[in-house]
């Protein structure tokens, strides 16, 4: 019997989709966004990092991407993605020096990531950063209703409760057929995800915090110092879920000073 045919690898530029100015050539931070979010949320970073180079990710289902089928499976989504970063930091001498950045699902991603590099024995990164996600294995939401049997009116007002979406964007259904399925798709990935137990990290951790935020407050990422053995750092802002993004000079202030301790 034929074996079926091995899926050809998405080119880089897929998962990357803007291009790095040549002068960059030092350490890359990879930024993962939100469920439902996509790699422009992260465009105004551009030249504003010093010497380190903004690297977007762009998940399948939305933007540039817009015709592949969202991912609903944590593990399928981070074999792919680790494919490609390890892809993009390889040199002729190793690997680009690099850090990862995810904010609410996308942290959760990126620490799975860094979990696979470790597993495969590749390059680990100079350091974590994750926001608006509770620690592994902690979950402050799981006694709502999974978004895959909430209708659209629900998912729209779950939305609204999380912030982050423009109102006339939840109210014109051209855009709701847009933004709805990359979101469901990502709730997917995190509601089929069983967070499984590891050695902690060596990797530098920092978590950014919002005091008001309603999906990871301050004390439900406090648990993050248990995934390393290295140094970790707990940054609060204020404001609700997306305060990082929304104060983004702050967060970029605090990203740098991490990259600038690793570097050192």
């Amino acid at each position: 019997m034929t074996p079926p045919p091995v899926a050809a690898p998405v080119a880089s530029t897929a998962w990357f989709p803007f291009a790095e100015p040549p002068a960059y050539t030092g350490t890359r931070l990879y930024c993962l966004p939100h469920a439902g979010g996509s790699a422009s949320v992260f465009r105004s970073w551009f030249g504003h990092l010093g010497e380190v180079s903004v690297r977007p990710v762009q998940l399948p289902g939305r933007e540039t991407r817009l015709r592949e089928p969202a991912y609903r499976s944590m593990d399928e989504l981070v074999r792919d993605l680790t494919d490609a970063l390890l892809a993009d930091t390889e040199t002729p001498d190793g690997h680009r020096p690099f850090a990862v950045y995810g904010h609410s699902l996308g942290a959760q991603e990126g620490f799975e990531v860094v979990r696979e590099l470790r597993r495969r024995g590749g390059p680990m990164p100079l350091h974590l950063f994750v926001s608006g996600c509770p620690a592994p294995g902690e979950d402050p939401n799981a006694h709502e209703p999974p978004v895959g049997s909430m209708s659209d009116e629900q998912v729209v007002a779950l939305l609204r409760r999380i912030g982050g979406t423009p109102e006339w964007m939840l109210r014109d259904p051209s855009a709701l057929r847009m933004i709805l399925p990359p979101f469901r798709g990502d709730f997917a990935v995190r509601e089929s995800h069983e967070h499984r137990p590891e050695p902690p990290l060596s990797v530098p951790i920092t978590v950014l915090a919002a005091d008001r935020d309603p999906r990871a407050g301050v004390r439900d990422m406090a648990g993050w110092a248990r995934e390393t053995t290295g140094p970790f750092r707990s940054r609060v802002l204020s404001g609700g879920h997306f305060a990082v993004l929304e104060q983004a000079a702050v967060t970029r202030g605090w990203l740098a000073e991490g990259l600038l301790e690793a570097v050192v």
